[in-house]
């Protein structure tokens, strides 16, 4: 491609909407632009990048045994109804109707359409196992579209589902999906961590997610300093910091006049936070219902509530604070709440942690004074007793019990699932078994980002100069660069052969040969970092040389005109080995020498 006839222009000045200095880059070198909050246009370079990343995912794809399959995008709402994910997705479903006035959703996922493909084309265990997935375009009206191509209202996504005979072959799926994911970000130069995760609204029984480290991440995500362990904060399960053990004593009232806060009690009192209960206040909407049910969470005073745990200890429920009306309404005092004669329709669900300490310091539930030795079955009891605490820096770690955990925020690559029988049971799937008799297959569900990859991507390898992409994902492999060609033919007509010299040796070649100032073109060829770049001159042809430069790796060679093509090839064969080892050394920068 020769840039004076390539569509799109580079962008000397910081777009002022930009989120992230990735984001930036994007923009100002051409790669993407924004249609409209979460949307974007991927421009030539962009499109080639986006297209190299979904050939990787292809690749890693079909090596793991999956098969390609296209799904609409369009789909009846009945699906969505089926499954009780219409209610469960909410306002981030896309809803539009037919000229017949049918209802219909735009995809953000796949798992409904999928089991409804498999179920009417598979009929029996010689079907199994079995993977299929698709690259397709993605729909979901978020509230908050950010950090550029991280989260957008309309995305690209690979997604894989795998349907098995019985869990150990689902075992065997998911671990086949796991290091094909392994294996895509290493190759696209992105450092990513494996971590439990929340299922979310995907369901199923288990799932981990695939973290990039970045400051800008909307994830936080613990890991162990000593063993591999490492979890999203709302997953992650720790040890707590030990109670304070002494034999239940006997129920006092104590005066605590304007204390309401924990920190506040436990210095009025003289003891630790761990001494105290804490109570949260909120209302659910449970699975199948529409009105909301109030809930009074408990945890120790030195923990704080994790809202997606306490959402799985309810059923799966939508969670909000409760507002001072209805805290009055359930007879509640906020700052002096007591779990203590709390009465239905309240849900009292408390931490592990709580029922494990006795002698609490709790709310009295009437302003101004507390409760002192409160103890857990004795004065009162929970509806439900769980880990509904979130795992903090310092705490130890649930799996080694040697190890601290530390913290890093993080944007999720991928996700993968074991679904199990949600979606066959809610859709009513079998197939005979060689008994001939019924069975219900087992699913899993793997997805990744493209558009954040992408991202990703150009966060990690960038300078304050531009870009610098990974080879094996840039949207081109060499960037030749000509300088002062148009007055001198013998060196222009050589370039152009050059060019195409690079071409039959299968290389993909974008050539600067605008009618712009040297500064301009190397300025321009910084930005768009493409690994390579190609310098030809008349001075150069003169000489018989041309110059060389890799993107990332220093000051620019000569190399023999007659020798350009397999040098060009040798490096860029180089910087492809490098990307596996050079994505391992970043995550273990990150996490530390455990991890990877």
């Amino acid at each position: 491609m020769r840039m004076s006839r390539m569509f799109g222009r580079t962008l000397r000045e910081m777009p002022g909407d930009a989120e992230t200095p990735s984001h930036a880059l994007l923009l100002r070198g051409g790669y993407i632009d924004q249609l409209m909050s979460g949307v974007y246009s991927f421009l030539p370079l962009g499109q080639r990048v986006k297209l190299k990343v979904e050939q990787v995912i292809r690749e890693e794809m079909d090596r793991a045994g999956a098969q390609e399959v296209h799904l609409p995008a369009l789909q009846p709402i009945e699906l969505w109804e089926q499954t009780g994910r219409k209610a469960q997705m909410g306002d981030v479903l896309f809803q539009l109707s037919d000229r017949r006035e049918r209802g219909m959703a735009l995809g953000p996922t796949h798992e409904e359409v999928i089991t409804r493909l498999f179920k009417d084309h598979a009929f029996s265990y010689r079907d199994l196992p079995v993977t299929l997935y698709q690259i397709q375009t993605k729909f979901r009206d978020e509230a908050r579209p950010r950090g550029g191509l991280v989260r957008v209202r309309e995305f690209t996504m690979k997604d894989a589902y795998s349907f098995d005979a019985d869990d150990d072959g689902l075992d065997a799926s998911y671990a086949a999906m796991f290091e094909a994911y392994r294996r895509i970000f290493a190759r696209c130069g992105v450092p990513t961590l494996p971590v439990e995760a929340d299922s979310g609204a995907i369901g199923g029984k288990g799932s981990q997610e695939f973290i990039f480290p970045t400051e800008t991440g909307e994830d936080t995500v613990v890991f162990c300093n000593r063993c591999t362990y490492a979890a999203n904060t709302e997953k992650a399960a720790f040890v707590r910091p030990a109670a304070i053990v002494s034999a239940p004593a006997a129920i006092e009232e104590v005066e605590t006049p304007g204390v309401t806060s924990i920190t506040a009690l436990a210095t009025f009192l003289g003891i630790e936070a761990k001494q105290t209960a804490k109570a949260v206040f909120y209302m659910a909407t449970l699975k199948g219902q529409r009105s909301g049910v109030p809930v009074f969470a408990v945890v120790r005073g030195d923990l704080e509530v994790n809202e997606i745990k306490l959402a799985n200890a309810l059923g799966g429920a939508e969670l909000r604070p409760m507002v001072d009306a209805e805290v009055a309404e359930y007879g509640l005092v906020a700052g002096y709440a007591s779990p203590i004669g709390v009465l239905a329709p309240v849900r009292v669900i408390a931490d592990t942690s709580v029922a494990e300490s006795p002698n609490l310091v709790a709310g009295a539930n009437r302003a101004g004074w507390h409760l002192r030795n409160v103890n857990h079955d004795r004065d009162w009891q929970a509806e439900v007793v769980a880990d509904i605490a979130t795992a903090q820096v310092g705490h130890r770690c649930a799996q080694c019990e040697q190890g601290t955990l530390g913290s890093t925020r993080g944007i999720e690559m991928g996700h993968v699932f074991r679904l199990q029988y949600v979606y066959t049971t809610s859709m009513d799937v079998s197939v005979q078994d060689a008994q001939g008799t019924q069975l219900k297959p087992t699913m899993g569900c793997y997805g990744i980002g493209v558009e954040r990859i992408i991202a990703a991507a150009a966060e990690v390898h960038r300078d304050d100069a531009g870009l610098a992409w990974p080879a094996s994902i840039a949207p081109y492999d060499v960037h030749m660069v000509g300088i002062g060609l148009d007055r001198d033919e013998a060196a222009r007509a050589d370039a152009d052969a050059l060019y195409d010299a690079l071409h039959e040796a299968g290389l993909e070649v974008i050539f600067d040969d605008r009618d712009e100032r040297p500064g301009v073109k190397f300025n321009d060829a910084d930005l768009i970092g493409v690994p390579l770049r190609l310098t030809v001159s008349s001075r150069n042809h003169a000489a018989g040389i041309v110059e060389l430069k890799v993107r990332d790796g220093g000051e620019a060679s000569s190399v023999a005109r007659a020798e350009a093509v397999a040098a060009v090839v040798a490096h860029r064969q180089t910087l492809l080995d490098s990307l596996t080892t050079e994505a391992a050394e970043i995550a273990a920068r990150q996490f530390g020498s455990d991890q990877g």
